[in-house]
Order: structure tokens, then C-alpha cells, then sequence
């Protein structure tokens, strides 16, 4: 990324929000992959849930994860108080999903101990606050503050998208821990039903944090998205100008 003509101080502090956008973005990426498919090549098969390899041998790769997320978020300020606050709540929320696991074997709902429920709640306050981070944050502040991003369309439609999946996987697991009956909840979890909807999730806000600290490969489908866009506004212009 090419950072404009600012003071050494302000070039520092760009780079280092760049950076720790990029470090929550990688995390979230990598996360699933490791305990899923890391996960199998060691003999361990795919949990329930992401929350109950706290109880295998990937253990300290699980905690080790979410507190470097949570670090990262409580280094990251953001431009206003509101955003701060939803930086230092994903914090709490991240650290506490590590630090209070969930009690093994468990249905979410129905804990053993008040770690467990402390678990359940924090898990639904970190995938909120990243909902709100790609669906308010990133979009209001992608238009508000010129920082040298093109693409401003592509990008609020990729920030978006990604709140919208986190809020419509956390429907899904809502409906399927409060609403199904328990044999349908047994059939889904031969599928493994609250892990891949969590792995959903988490490639979700981690798409966005990708996005917002422009990694290549990132930049490379905005790229796309803008040559699809101005290709299909080119062929409406088209049309329009044929007709009139």
C-alpha cells in the first residue's frame, strides 16, 4: 500500500492501525483452518463447536488465537469514542472466550458452571461487535475519511456483506440452539452444524479486517469487484443510450 506525503510520526500510526487491521484479519482467517483441518491431521476429528477444542490438544492454539485478537482490539483505537468502545468490548469478549471455557461435552445453553455461561455470552458479544464493526464502522468511515482506499463501492459492499453473513450465521446457531426439537439438533450435529456456521462467521469479520488492511490478495478481489461493477454500469449506459 502506498501511504501519501505525511509527517514520520503520522506515517508511523498508519501503519501500525494497517498492521494490527491485517494481524486481527490474519487470525481470523487462519483460526478455523488450523483447528479444523490442523486438527484432523493430528487425529483430532472436527469438535461440535470451535469453543470445544478448548478440551483437545489444540487447546493452547484455541487461546492463544483469541487473546492475540483480543490484544489486538484493545490496541486498536478507532475515530471516535463509539468505535474505541466497540474495540475494547471485543476485547472482553475475546479474552473471555478464552480465558472461561466452555464446559466439555456441553450444549451451549446448558452449562455445569457459571465459566460456561460467561462463555456462551461472550461468544455472542464478539461475533456482535464485528457484525457492528463491518455493517456500521468500517462503511461510515470508508466514506467519511480520505485515506487514499479506491473503490469505495467495492469495499463497503464487501464490509457489509461480511456483517450481514455474521448476523445471518448467528440466526442460524440462534434457531438451531433455541428453536429446533432435539432430534433435528442430534441429526445436525453429525454434521458438525455449530462448528462450520462458526467457521462461516469467523472467515466473515475476518474478510472485512482483511479488506480494511488492504492485504494483496484482498485488494486483488476489490480490484475484480470494480471491473465487474464499471462493466455492468458500462453495458446499462449502453442499453439506456440504444432505447433513447
Amino acid at each position: 500500500m502506498q501511504i501519501p506525503e505525511l509527517t514520520e510520526k503520522t506515517r508511523a500510526l498508519v501503519v501500525s492501525y494497517i498492521t494490527i487491521r491485517r494481524a486481527i484479519g490474519v487470525c481470523g482467517f487462519l483460526l478455523p483452518i488450523f483447528l479444523g483441518l490442523g486438527g484432523l491431521l493430528i487425529g483430532v476429528p472436527i469438535q461440535d463447536n470451535m469453543s470445544s477444542y478448548y478440551h483437545s490438544p489444540l487447546r493452547d492454539l484455541f487461546v492463544g488465537t483469541m487473546c492475540s485478537i483480543g490484544i489486538f482490539l484493545l490496541c486498536y483505537r478507532g475515530h471516535d469514542w463509539v468505535e474505541s468502545w466497540t474495540a475494547n468490548a471485543g476485547c472482553v469478549a475475546a479474552l473471555s472466550v478464552a480465558l472461561c471455557p466452555l464446559d466439555a461435552g456441553s450444549d451451549p445453553l446448558v452449562q455445569k458452571s457459571i465459566v460456561g455461561y460467561a462463555h456462551t455470552l461472550a461468544g455472542g458479544l464478539f461475533f456482535l461487535t464485528l457484525a457492528f464493526y463491518s455493517l456500521f464502522h468500517f462503511p461510515r468511515y470508508n466514506a467519511s475519511y480520505s485515506d487514499g482506499e479506491p473503490h469505495t463501492w467495492e469495499r463497503n459492499f464487501i464490509y457489509r456483506t461480511s456483517g450481514l453473513v455474521i448476523l445471518f450465521s448467528l440466526l442460524g446457531m440462534g434457531v438451531y440452539l433455541f428453536l429446533l426439537p432435539t432430534l433435528w439438533k442430534q441429526w445436525l450435529n453429525l454434521w458438525n452444524f455449530l462448528f462450520w456456521m462458526e467457521w462461516i462467521a469467523v472467515w466473515s469479520f475476518a474478510s472485512a479486517w482483511l479488506t480494511k488492511g488492504r492485504v494483496i490478495f484482498a485488494e486483488l478481489v476489490v480490484d475484480l469487484l470494480a471491473v465487474q461493477r464499471e462493466s455492468i454500469v458500462t453495458k446499462f449506459k449502453e442499453l439506456h443510450d440504444k432505447h433513447h
